[in-house]
């Protein structure tokens, strides 16, 4: 089913998605609310026929994988999924996902990363990277890619393993969180129009995220990192959402690095508009799979 464009900012009102991001008090009301009422984050049970999908733990951590159900795969992607830090990984991203696999022929690992207030950003960088250097040994090589809080995770291990010698990345970032002290001066010139997104719990969750680091340490906020060196890089973004801002600074920053990057910039675009059942949404899905192919 195809969802019209314009009835997607109405409905993200009326459900009241951004109520977690709207101020510091509401942030810390969804960190508690997280830590009382765990979610579930396995996959739908008819996810699809023609996948097979695995389950592995890291220090107690889930690992899925996600793969044709037959023949040879070529390579492996890591997905890091959304959520704002508090939120489980949902339907949508596990439907990417699936077509990721099936489509790209390859196999997905799907971390389930610490969530707020159980993890941190040092700790999700480090269960990611470990998986990308598992993944390199085995397969020679590593796809990234991920979604608003997923992305920020992905861009920063992106920068560590270039930081590490791992050549250069093929990265696929949708709508990603990039610097979490949400101080880019564009951002309330945006927030009246963002169903989604508020810059003011943004920040605080942000806060909390970076535990004993600097929030403008590159583990949190990968914007403040380097970018000489990075992979190719497929870009989506919003105009409708506060984080575009910085998505512009990403592009204009990698691209002057001599990274090859694509940045499809959807006006009018909520907040990880790919993932939606639009017909930008569809397209945009598209090209996903076509960026991770082997």
């Amino acid at each position: 089913m195809i969802v019209p464009e314009a009835l997607v900012p109405p409905f993200l009102r009326a459900t009241r998605a951004n109520a977690p991001f709207l101020s510091v008090d509401s942030a810390r009301r969804a960190v508690r609310d997280a830590e009382l009422r765990p979610q579930p984050y396995g996959p739908p049970p008819r996810l699809r026929s023609d996948l097979r999908v695995g389950v592995a733990h890291i220090d107690k951590v889930p690992v899925y994988t996600v793969a044709p159900a037959r023949g040879a795969t070529d390579g492996a992607v890591i997905y890091t999924h959304g959520g704002g830090w508090i939120h489980q990984i949902a339907k949508q991203h596990w439907e990417l996902i699936a077509q990721i696999a099936v489509e790209a022929n390859v196999t997905v690992v799907v971390p389930i990363y610490r969530l707020l207030p159980f993890g941190d950003a040092q700790g999700a960088h480090d269960l990611v990277i470990g998986i990308a250097e598992q993944l390199i040994e085995r397969h020679g090589s590593v796809r990234l890619a991920g979604d608003s809080a997923g992305g920020q995770i992905t861009l920063s291990v992106a920068q560590t393993l270039r930081d590490r010698g791992v050549p250069a990345v093929r990265t696929v970032l949708i709508a990603p969180g990039l610097d979490l002290t949400f101080s880019n001066p564009l951002i309330p010139v945006i927030q009246p129009t963002d169903p989604w997104l508020a810059q003011d719990g943004g920040r605080e969750l942000g806060r909390i995220w970076a535990g004993e680091l600097d929030v403008k340490d590159p583990i949190v906020s990968p914007l403040f990192g380097e970018f000489e060196g990075l992979g190719p890089m497929l870009v989506f973004s919003g105009t409708r959402d506060v984080l575009n801002p910085d998505a512009g600074i990403l592009v204009d920053r990698a691209r002057a690095a001599g990274v090859d990057v694509t940045f499809r910039e959807k006006v009018g675009a909520v907040h990880v508009f790919p993932l939606l059942p639009t017909r930008s949404g569809r397209a945009a899905r598209s090209e996903i799979v076509a960026a991770l192919r082997g």
